[in-house]
């Protein structure tokens, strides 16, 4: 398959190796089709890593993966083309985070509406998948904890779509809950300060959330 990262942060570069790792072809867009962080990362990858700008990444993708700051996210996705993205499947791993000097991270969305559903709106012809947005990039492929596999929360409005992301998760190492439509994720980016705000308070970044079931 093609995978289209947009963005060449922490997470876009962890995703896009993880699946260059299991063979699908990965190209990393930004702004500027030479960007050095992704001509860098795609060297370290290997033959099936490339770069392009934005458009160039949305006309390759058969999957995308959208991997911003939330700041720059609405911009990214315009010149990613909605109509290049119209019908595949865009994960959502963003979280609509606003930050202020002295002050832990908070959300700039919430309760009534939520970052995943203004990504829809943004990709209105896109299969939005909210997914990878409660763990840190480190351990976002092939996680690796003492209780066994993590579970990887998921929502969108697309079945068939879910169920891709679903595989994809399976290959990656984790367990997949899915809680349901694209709103899902007013409850799932919450759970992105919850994940952050254990890390401040223990100084460490080595947790993942796990549904206990009987």
């Amino acid at each position: 398959m093609r995978i289209g990262i947009l963005g060449t942060g922490d997470v876009g570069r962890a995703l896009g190796k993880g699946f260059a790792m299991l063979g699908h072809e990965v190209k990393m867009g930004s702004r500027d089709a030479h960007n050095e962080k992704a001509e860098a990362w795609a060297a370290e990858t290997g033959p099936l890593a490339s770069t392009g700008d934005f458009g160039e990444t949305g006309q390759f993708a058969e999957m995308a993966v959208l991997a911003t700051l939330w700041s720059g996210t609405e911009n990214v996705l315009r010149l990613a083309g909605a109509r290049q993205l119209a019908g595949k499947v865009l994960i959502d791993a963003t979280n609509p985070l606003a930050f202020a000097p002295g002050a832990p991270p908070a959300l700039a969305l919430g309760h009534s509406d939520s970052g995943g559903e203004q990504v829809q709106r943004w990709a209105p012809e896109a299969r939005v998948v909210k997914a990878f947005n409660t763990v840190g990039y480190a351990h976002m492929v092939k996680p690796q904890f003492p209780g066994g596999p993590p579970d990887m929360f998921i929502c969108g409005n697309d079945a068939a779509a879910k169920s891709s992301v679903t595989n994809i998760l399976t290959a990656f190492g984790w367990n997949t809950i899915d809680i349901g439509g694209i709103q899902g994720s007013r409850l799932l980016e919450p759970m992105c300060i919850l994940w952050v705000l254990y890390g401040i308070r223990t100084n460490t970044w080595n947790h993942a959330f796990k549904l206990l079931k009987k």
